[in-house]
């Protein structure tokens, strides 16, 4: 039953995400750009480089912070608290470079809805605790 609910919850997400961005294309006059299906799509070679460490800081941070939580049940919300950490470094420097070195600056304020978005859905669906208790 959790996996039923899960795939319903993701497939409501990315539902409400695709209207919203479709939205905000039509009333921000943002033209789509096409992407690889499952590719990290770079700016330029600094974005890729950059996109590297920051990748790494993320798995090495989650990885101490899940260790750490392991072995002291009090920090619950500290997974969380990573996780949101993690995501907007990642949004966030994703969005720098598409403002900053993009042929279509606008393209950050679809970035930056989405993570406010999945953030959004996120604390939504825990604090509901629609997939069980956390």
């Amino acid at each position: 039953m959790f996996w039923l609910k899960f795939v319903l919850v993701a497939l409501v997400v990315f539902a409400l995400i695709s209207f919203v961005k479709f939205i905000l294309r039509r009333t921000l006059k943002i033209e789509k750009v096409q992407k690889e299906f499952f590719s990290n799509n770079y700016i330029n070679e600094s974005h890729r480089k950059v996109d590297k460490w920051v990748r790494r800081l993320t798995g090495l941070s989650l990885a101490i912070i899940i260790l750490v939580q392991i072995n002291n049940d009090a920090f619950n919300y500290l997974l969380i608290v990573g996780l949101i950490f993690t995501s907007m470094l990642d949004y966030g420097m994703k969005a720098f470079f598409e403002y900053r070195y993009s042929e279509v600056p606008k393209q950050a304020i679809l970035t930056v809805t989405e993570w406010f978005m999945v953030l959004t859905a996120v604390v939504v669906v825990l604090q509901l605790g629609v997939l069980g208790s956390f």
